[in-house]
């Protein structure tokens, strides 16, 4: 894929450009083999992996979220080698093709398999998410009106994926075993690369996402060529990875600062540092418009930080309550991984079509009071969860609808915050360090699920009976649920009262 691929006129399908709708469903497969396997995993750890330990809970707590703060570190690598050397679709189709094969490995019935497979997504993901992301940045001009809209729409593929995999896979799951649902995650990771793959084939893209230069490509390091030496690092730092993710018991004695902390936890605390350090380099070199921007990106990644610390919790807190204590109506646990999505899905193009009125209108909120609001949904959900308590049966079960009415509104939250956010990164970052910040943008995925861990720690329930459940594990749960209600709605309050200051930073980007 050399640069001498000419630029074809653009092409436009329902007003916005061709080369959306094949990233579309590119992205579609993609989310539809990561969350149809995100909905068995915390499940599968807890009643296979771990089935014989008191603490399964602790311990799948500490591997989930391990390895979803790697998962989506590795996009800062991906991102970077992906600006510097390989280009947005060698390093997708990489990606795609790394993490394929993890899902297959996660099929395998062993458990070092089940951590080699984790890795091989790991790394896979570092080069796949960022860049098809950035991608579909790269198909709009600046200042262009439609680029909002373009996310929300690539954002319903991601929910559709999102919503199909883990009624799927769960039910496949739930029915025949584990592994027949994590091997439908690796068939739908395949067709996202096919979809990809005949977009470049009919040049919908034109001269988009080629790697820099040919030269670059070609220069070798100890005598190969660097388009060969990247992944054959990648594959090579899979073993490492799985041994980290494996190594999930703490480091220290109740009570130290080590004491709920494993070398996952303490890699992140140095990588924090790391890019604080880089960010106050590129700050320094930065013009001062470029530098007022950056500022807002940085401000809104932490904001974002603190919303997915808490919406992640659906994967493992919130999945092992619903199978605890929510009576269940037309679907399993895994299966209520599926919500999320469906209400994204529903409503991403009503708020879409919403926030175009709005902007006709003058009245379109900018992006910080977007961001105050979504926090403030997330503040109600979970406090509309911890009510559920005072409906409990006899058995300690509540009814179905506290974890719809939870889902609802959360993901509306989701829908004022991270579509906007992350069309906004690619509008607030100068353009040569554009994939490495959202690299960076997915970095707060990473450092929410450290959020995640802790949270989840905390919520341990730790007990030799395999069927815990009832009353024994409600308070737990919905005390908990109250706990981050409250923290969500200080949040909420903190970035209302800076979104004044933000504005200003921000110029003219809405």
């Amino acid at each position: 894929m050399e640069n001498t691929v000419k630029p074809v006129e653009e092409q436009e399908l329902f007003g916005h450009p061709k080369g959306l709708f094949y990233l579309f469903f590119a992205e579609l497969w993609e989310r539809f083999s990561f969350y149809g396997m995100r909905a068995l995993l915390t499940l599968y750890m807890v009643n296979v992996i771990f089935e014989a330990l008191a603490s399964r809970d602790f311990a799948a707590a500490a591997v989930y979220a391990s390895y979803g703060s790697m998962v989506y570190a590795s996009t800062v690598i991906g991102g970077r080698i992906s600006d510097k050397i390989l280009g947005l679709r060698k390093s997708i189709f990489l990606g795609g093709i790394l993490m394929a094969i993890g899902h297959f490995v996660l099929a395998i019935e062993h458990n070092m398999a089940f951590f080699l497979a984790l890795a091989l997504i790991v790394v896979g993901n570092g080069f796949f998410k960022p860049n098809i992301s950035t991608f579909v940045g790269s198909l709009y001009k600046d200042g262009d009106q439609r680029k909002d809209r373009g996310f929300v729409i690539f954002y319903m593929g991601i929910n559709i994926g999102g919503f199909a995999a883990p009624l799927l896979c769960g039910w496949l799951g739930k029915t025949y075993g584990w592994h027949y649902g994590f091997g439908l995650a690796g068939i739908g990771m395949l067709l996202g690369l096919l979809f990809f793959w005949s977009g470049i084939s009919k040049n919908v893209f034109g001269d988009r996402g080629l790697p820099p230069s040919k030269e670059i490509l070609e220069k070798k390091i100890l005598g190969i060529k660097q388009g060969l030496m990247i992944p054959i690092i990648a594959v090579a730092s899979a073993p490492i990875i799985a041994y980290l993710l494996s190594s999930y018991k703490t480091l220290g004695e109740k009570g130290t600062f080590l004491g709920d902390k494993n070398i996952v936890n303490i890699i992140f605390y140095l990588l924090a540092i790391s890019i604080v350090i880089f960010l106050i380099n590129v700050l320094v070199k930065a013009t001062v418009d470029e530098r007022k921007k950056l500022i807002v990106a940085i401000l809104i990644t932490f904001f974002m930080t603190i919303f997915w610390g808490f919406h992640e919790l659906s994967g493992s807190v919130i999945t092992l309550f619903a199978e605890r204590n929510v009576n269940l109506v037309l679907m399993n646990a895994s299966q209520t991984n599926a919500l999320n999505s469906l209400v994204i899905f529903v409503l991403a193009i009503p708020i879409s079509m919403l926030f175009g009125y709005l902007t006709k209108k003058k009245l379109n909120p900018r992006t910080p009071y977007k961001f105050g609001l979504g926090l403030a949904f997330a503040a109600l959900s979970f406090y509309i969860l911890s009510l559920s308590a005072g409906s409990a049966d006899e058995n300690g079960m509540v009814p179905f609808s506290y974890l719809l009415i939870m889902y609802l509104i959360i993901s509306i939250g989701e829908l004022f915050m991270s579509p906007v956010g992350l069309s906004k990164i690619t509008d607030l970052s100068p353009k040569r360090i554009v994939a490495f910040m959202m690299g960076i943008w997915f970095l707060a995925s990473a450092f929410a699920f450290q959020i995640v861990g802790f949270i989840g720690k905390q919520l341990a329930i730790e007990s030799d009976d395999k069927n815990v459940g009832g009353f024994d594990t409600l308070g737990v749960y919905t005390d908990g649920f109250l706990l981050i209600a409250k923290y969500a709605i200080g949040a909420a309050i903190i970035v209302l009262i800076a979104s004044p200051l933000i504005k200003k930073l921000m110029g003219k980007v809405h």
